[in-house]
């Protein structure tokens, strides 16, 4: 089951959206794992860092999914 990010936007960056899901504790951490094709958006591999999440999207990261609202 998937945690929920409620975002207040209309879309929120990948990589910022990590950070805010607390995945990582840096941007440069969070470029790192992108680029390494570490994060799934929607069940696929995404390694655009400014990808525009929006809610209803899927993101997984080493076996944690969060669901933005």
């Amino acid at each position: 089951m998937a945690d929920k990010i409620k975002i207040t936007t209309e879309f929120i960056k990948l990589d910022a959206l990590l950070k805010f899901a607390s995945f990582v504790g840096s941007g440069g951490e969070a470029k790192q794992l992108i680029q390494d094709g570490e994060v799934l958006v929607n069940g696929e591999v995404c390694t655009m860092r400014g990808k525009k999440i929006r809610p209803g999207d899927e993101i997984e990261l080493d076996g944690r999914k969060v669901t933005v609202e």
